[in-house]
């Protein structure tokens, strides 16, 4: 079939399915960029925020853990 086609023919079906394929491209790397952009709002609105943690901590000479109770 191909080799019944003259060249210009061929050359309009390459542009056309390469087109094609570009487009289907950049559809789905959009698709995947609002997607990643909708996962990192849900990821953010699920943390808790700087203000309600604590992230004050004190630093004794007392070993808490026993298996550390070893003093030299």
């Amino acid at each position: 079939m191909w080799k019944d086609k003259s060249p210009g023919v061929k050359i309009l079906w390459l542009w056309t399915i390469g087109t094609a394929a570009v487009l289907v491209a950049n559809v789905a790397t959009s698709r995947v960029r609002d997607m990643n952009k909708l996962l990192d709002a849900q990821e953010e609105s699920s943390l808790p925020s700087a203000d309600s943690q604590s992230t004050d901590s004190i630093i004794t000479d007392q070993v808490i853990d026993s298996s550390l109770d070893k003093r030299i």
